[in-house]
């Protein structure tokens, strides 16, 4: 006789009991309540907000340099480009192991976030109320004054870095030279090894030029 115990393994009450979450105030994401803060209109623990700064940096590097998106590889042109695929890589696994396994409804989310939005449009009315005539009688020179200053330009976040441009082209300059020191080393492939090595070098050659073009291109465009 086959006693039933045996034919299942030990059944983890620990596991289930601490199973994850989604709770009101806590991470979308992660049902961390550690930091939360608004991250792209959902609340974010400091956490998940590191770890996604981290793609969203990774992202935009690549995109500024227009090289090949994020993806499944991590083949790169040069060691700061592999870092930041490294980065992005890493963190995205991050966020895949601490991912909830039932994301919340978004419109529960919506719900847990109406009576804080309303306690912060309600602080500032009741403050402005009681001292309105101080208030208003304190603003009147500073208005004044203010008027005819002229506003302040907004400052543009999507600018070129130059110096960080012109670093890397010399960076790519260099891994340039060394592949055609590569190249006249080897000379005439005699065999196929040689043959498949000029080839690899004339494909490294190839990228080297498209991302120096693509960087011209930034900055030409920079100096608009």
């Amino acid at each position: 006789m086959i006693d039933a115990q045996t034919l299942s393994g030990p059944i983890d009450i620990a596991a289930i009991r601490n199973v994850r979450r989604w709770s009101p105030g806590a991470c979308v994401w992660c049902g961390d309540d550690n930091a939360v803060e608004m991250f792209r209109n959902e609340p974010r623990c400091g956490t998940c907000r590191e770890k996604e700064t981290v793609i969203d940096e990774a992202r935009r590097f690549l995109g500024m340099y227009g090289l090949r998106p994020l993806g499944g590889t991590l083949q790169s042109d040069d060691d700061e480009e592999r870092e930041h695929r490294v980065n992005a890589r890493d963190a995205r696994r991050d966020l895949n192991d601490t991912k909830l396994s039932e994301l919340p409804d978004p419109a529960a989310v919506r719900k847990a976030l109406r009576p804080r939005a309303a306690s912060v449009v309600s602080e500032p009315r009741s403050s402005a109320h009681s001292g309105t005539s101080s208030a208003t009688a304190a603003s009147r020179p500073s208005a004044s004054r203010t008027s005819a200053t002229p506003p302040v330009a907004p400052v543009r976040t999507d600018a070129v870095d130059v110096a960080a441009l012109e670093s890397r082209v010399t960076g790519l300059l260099d891994q340039l030279s060394t592949i055609d020191a590569q190249m006249n080393l080897i000379g005439e492939p005699a065999g196929l090894a040689a043959r498949a090595r000029i080839s690899d070098l004339e494909k490294q050659r190839a990228t080297v030029l498209r991302t120096l073009a693509a960087l011209e291109k930034a900055r030409i465009a920079a100096g608009r």
